[in-house]
């Protein structure tokens, strides 16, 4: 069984690797769904950690309809991550109605290998999952990343346990979103998947005297937890 982390830093990665992780994908601002991490992150990760290290490729936050401009970076940032020896990217696109966008895939998928590249929860929002699931098939990708189209696992397993047999092993799909040490268990159980994604994160406060903004006794960020990273891979190893 495969523990990919979502790391939204290179502290959060530390901790990933430190508590067994299989896999990260790296990301930054996980408050709006996840964009694209700094260069200087990707680097660190792909050269100083030793775990496979997939690189999350969203330009900005918000829906999965981009402009020519927005794709021209995905490209690059796609080429950048080849070029450090990154493992695989994480993408996703959509036609303005919802269907797969099987051209812009299909030539991230040319453009990234011998890098596998994610298919991302963009699937959860498709018009049709059986069509989608064989056009992301069609296009090359290696997995796609899937809450079984609904607001968590908990919620979507009946649903990715049919998306897990549709596939018939033409391609991973790995379950994600709410994913954790309390569920993972039971989900693998009832879905039969072996890939799972999550962030296991725990919330970070830092007291500040901050003269500037006098009602703010604190700060907040999210950071990969150490420990539940371990009892993720621990289960996993059981099961496995």
């Amino acid at each position: 069984m495969t523990i990919e982390i979502c790391c939204n830093s290179i502290q959060s990665a530390i901790n990933a690797q430190q508590g067994g992780a299989d896999r990260i994908e790296l990301c930054q601002n996980l408050s709006e769904g996840g964009t694209t991490p700094s260069y200087s992150t990707i680097r660190f990760c792909t050269q100083i950690l030793k775990m496979n290290t997939f690189v999350l490729i969203r330009p900005r936050a918000g829906n999965f309809f981009y402009s020519d401009l927005e794709y021209d970076i995905v490209k690059e940032e796609v080429l950048l991550c080849k070029e450090l020896k990154a493992n695989g990217v994480v993408v996703g696109f959509l036609q303005d109605d919802f269907s797969i966008d099987t051209k812009k895939t299909s030539e991230i998928v040319q453009l990234a290998y011998p890098m596998e590249v994610t298919f991302h929860r963009a699937f959860d929002i498709c018009n049709d999952w059986k069509i989608s699931v064989n056009e992301i098939i069609d296009c090359g990708c290696q997995r796609i990343l899937t809450s079984g189209l609904a607001k968590n696992v908990t919620e979507g397993a009946p649903l990715l346990k049919e998306i897990r047999q549709f596939a018939e092993n033409r391609i991973q799909i790995m379950a994600g979103c709410g994913v954790n040490s309390q569920n993972l268990a039971e989900i693998a159980k009832i879905t039969g998947i072996r890939e799972f994604h999550s962030s296991a994160k725990k919330i970070r406060k830092i007291e500040t005297s901050d003269k500037l903004f006098p009602d703010i006794s604190f700060q907040e960020y999210s950071e990969t937890d150490l420990v539940e990273v371990q009892k993720l891979k621990n289960i996993a190893l059981s099961i496995n």
